[in-house]
């Protein structure tokens, strides 16, 4: 089973995406992005990453260039939701490595036909 790496810090977003993709792929969810970190250095392995852009302690874009600047997940494909319609900020974050941008409110089973693009 395909594992996904989920980073939001609304809660309800990671129910409602353990509803929808849970039955499908392995879903690891945390509410901050340095928490994420620890679990990925800890020598965990996801096959995609869904990350917020806007949460404490570290911004999603802080997130995607960690990743994108680390050997070892660099190659792990990262798809953000965000509440923000900036075509700027969408083109920012694909041109700084992220596969797909959605934006939110997103239907979940348009997230999941994107996920499927990539797994």
């Amino acid at each position: 089973m395909k594992k996904i790496l989920l980073v939001d810090d609304k809660a309800t977003i990671g129910k409602v995406l353990s509803t929808y993709l849970g039955k499908e792929y392995e879903l690891e969810y945390f509410e901050d992005a340095l928490k994420a970190i620890a679990w990925l250095e800890s020598g965990n392995e996801p096959d995609l990453i869904i990350s917020d852009i806007r949460m404490p302690y570290m911004t999603g874009d802080e997130f995607l260039h960690c990743l994108k600047g680390n050997e070892l997940f660099k190659h792990i494909p990262v798809v953000m939701p965000s509440s923000e319609e900036s075509t700027t900020e969408r083109i920012r974050l694909l041109q700084s490595g992220a596969e797909d941008y959605i934006l939110k409110p997103f239907n979940p089973m348009e997230l999941k036909a994107r996920i499927h693009r990539f797994l």
